[in-house]
């Protein structure tokens, strides 16, 4: 029974894609108002059934982390919305001709930006990622098919059905966007082998679901990572700034991959710049576990083990080391580091440009927060991940990173002889 509702859903989607192939520009955009303003209007209706998830959720218990990402308010679904009109504004890739050049003997060949076709996302708790991806799959003329966690089973029911109906009636096929209605594990399995529906299959959330997700796939994988991101103090770093960048990365929405995990600080910094910074974490909030240099300057700092360094806590815990200079910082980045987002605060020029040359991470921020990586903070709307692989896409996955191309060829009764 499951293998066959599965199966429509593909089967749907693969018939909607292309149909969305040659789909306007103008009525993507319609669409995407459309979905905007139902959510406004239903906002009551996606709030009921995000009550019931957290109510549940509370019963079983589920960290104030995930509660916090599972949460939906007003402002949050207004975000969503706005989220949808940004994409309205986005350029739209499809049909764009590239790198069009003439060949001796008269064809001319070029490249064509086209949809990847259905795309399947595998995601935990955030419902957000229901809507996110919703709209930039239909932007860049992609059906999808959503597959959430248990958490958050309810609300992405409610979204999708506001979304999808809205779409439809603003004139998207039938089928372009739907949602697994099960939270089996064996929905999941499944998605992972359809390869004759699904071209893409895009994981999003901790480290378990995606490497479950590229080890057992046949389908294709985007890799969205994990962020085990660093903050480095240079010995000439603004206390001040240092101060506010620090407390933004860590407690401003902790839950999420680009919030800051390891702070690295210059031994020759360290006495003057770091205690300020752990008491404001620690009024925060923030568990500090630090080495044992750490730990001398900073009270109720507890002792870290090898496994902090590598660990994403997704919490209110911050792993804290003094190191010697850049090189021992950029070593024990490379070491730990999950290529997400990395930052220094510096004043130097050559020390900054050292960091961003030799730092191998999808984001290197100069004296900003490691919370900016983001596609609406970066200027093109809703991102469906943040890809830490390097092959098709890195950082922050927007439209343009949801296209392939294809080469078009033209001419004029051309026929090959040799």
């Amino acid at each position: 029974m499951l293998e066959n509702q599965i199966m429509e859903i593909g089967k749907s989607a693969k018939s909607a894609s292309y149909l969305l192939a040659g789909i306007s520009t103008e009525i993507k955009n319609h669409a995407l108002q459309a979905m905007a303003r139902a959510l406004e209007e239903r906002a009551e209706v996606i709030l009921s059934a995000n009550r019931q998830d957290m109510d549940e959720g509370r019963t079983k218990g589920l960290s104030d982390a995930i509660l916090d990402r599972l949460l939906l308010t007003r402002d949050r679904i207004k975000d969503m919305s706005e989220g949808l009109r940004e994409l309205i504004a986005i350029p739209d890739p499809i049909g764009e001709i590239t790198r069009m050049s003439a060949r001796p003997n008269g064809l001319r060949v070029g490249k064509m930006r086209v949809p990847l076709g259905v795309v399947g996302i595998i995601y935990e708790a955030r419902p957000n990622v229901t809507v996110d991806a919703a709209g930039l799959c239909l932007k860049a003329g992609n059906a999808v098919i959503l597959r959430g966690g248990s958490e958050a089973l309810n609300s992405n029911k409610a979204l999708t059905n506001v979304i999808s109906t809205a779409a439809t009636g603003a004139g998207i096929p039938e089928g372009a966007i739907q949602l697994i209605p099960t939270a089996e594990r064996e929905a999941a399995n499944m998605m992972m082998t359809m390869i004759e529906y699904i071209d893409v299959l895009i994981p999003r959330g901790g480290a378990g679901l995606i490497k479950t997700v590229t080890a057992q796939a046949t389908v294709p994988v985007l890799q969205t990572g994990v962020g085990n991101c660093h903050i480095y103090l240079e010995e000439d770093a603004d206390p001040d700034m240092a101060l506010n960048i620090v407390v933004n990365a860590k407690t401003q929405r902790p839950g999420v991959c680009n919030a800051l995990e390891t702070l690295l600080v210059n031994a020759k910094a360290a006495a003057e710049i770091l205690p300020p910074i752990a008491a404001a974490l620690q009024e925060k909030g923030v568990e500090l576990r630090g080495c044992p240099r750490t730990r001398e300057i900073v009270s109720g700092c507890l002792p870290a083990t090898e496994d902090d360094w590598g660990t994403e806590y997704l919490g209110f815990i911050l792993a804290v080391k003094i190191v010697d200079d850049l090189d021992e910082a950029i070593k024990h980045i490379h070491k730990y580091g999950t290529g997400h987002s990395e930052a220094i605060i510096t004043e130097s020029y050559r020390k900054a440009s050292l960091f961003v040359q030799r730092v191998d991470a999808a984001a290197v921020f100069v004296n900003a927060s490691t919370r900016f990586t983001d596609g609406r903070q970066f200027g093109f709307g809703a991102e469906i991940g943040i890809s830490t692989q390097k092959l098709h896409a890195r950082g922050p996955m927007g439209v343009e990173e949801l296209t392939s191309s294809k080469f078009i060829i033209l001419g004029n009764g051309q026929i090959r002889r040799s």
